[in-house]
C-alpha cells in the first residue's frame, strides 16, 4: 500500500529505476520537484525528452553526437592516427578534460563482465577492429577503468588489434585500482595519460 497519491507514488518508482537512486534520494528529488513551480517542472520534463529524441551514438566512435559524428570526430584539427578507447561517454568528457589528448575515441559501450552476461560481442570491439583495419591508425590507448572488468578488457583488445601492426598502450596506473575515469581530477588522468605502457 502507498502512502502517496498515484502520481508522486509513480514519480518515486520512476525514479527509483535512475542508477544511484534510492528511495531516500527518490523522495527528496520528488518533493524537490513539487515544491518548484510548475514551470522549472516543465523545463526539466522538456529536458528530458529533447535529450531522448535529439542524441544518438557517433557512426564512427560511438560516442554521443548531435549529429551523425561527434563533434570531435567531426573536428579536422583532430590527430586520426591514435585512438583513445573507453568504455563510455562520460570517460571522453574525463579525459578531454586533461587538455592531453589530440587524437580520436572509441567508445565500447562498457566492459567485458561475464558475471554481468557482457561479452566481447556486446560491446563496439568489432567496430574498433574495422576501423583499425582500414588503415591509418599506428596507436591504440586503451584507457579503460583500472578494475578487473576493464583490465580484461584492454588485455582482450590488444590481442586483437597488435596482429594488425598498430602500437597498442595502456593508460599508466596513476588512477586507483577499482575506480572509474569519471572520478579522477585531471592532473592525474593528465599524468596517467602522458605515462601510458606499451602491452
Amino acid at each position: 500500500m502507498s502512502f502517496y497519491a498515484a502520481p508522486i507514488a509513480r514519480l518515486l518508482e520512476e525514479l527509483e529505476r535512475l542508477p544511484g537512486i534510492g528511495p531516500k534520494s527518490a523522495q527528496r528529488i520528488a518533493f524537490h520537484v513539487l515544491r518548484s513551480d510548475e514551470a522549472s517542472a516543465v523545463r526539466l520534463a522538456e529536458a528530458l525528452i529533447e535529450v531522448k529524441r535529439s542524441i544518438h551514438f557517433c557512426s564512427r566512435c560511438f560516442n554521443l553526437a548531435e549529429q551523425e559524428l561527434c563533434e570531435i570526430c567531426a573536428d579536422p584539427r583532430r590527430e586520426l592516427a591514435t585512438i583513445c578507447v573507453v568504455e563510455e561517454p562520460r570517460d571522453v568528457v574525463a579525459i578531454e578534460r586533461t587538455g592531453e589528448f589530440r587524437g580520436l575515441y572509441h567508445v565500447l559501450q562498457g566492459a567485458i563482465s561475464p558475471i554481468d552476461g557482457i561479452g566481447p560481442e556486446q560491446l563496439r570491439v568489432r567496430e574498433l577492429i574495422d576501423r583499425i583495419g582500414k588503415g591509418g591508425i599506428e596507436e591504440i590507448i586503451i584507457a579503460t577503468n583500472p578494475n578487473i572488468e576493464g583490465e580484461t578488457t584492454a588485455l582482450y583488445i590488444s590481442r586483437l588489434a597488435k596482429p594488425l601492426g598498430v602500437r597498442v598502450t595502456r593508460i599508466a596506473s596513476g588512477l586507483p585500482v577499482g575506480g572509474d575515469l569519471e572520478y579522477a581530477d585531471e592532473v592525474t588522468l593528465g599524468r596517467a595519460l602522458e605515462a601510458r605502457r606499451e602491452m
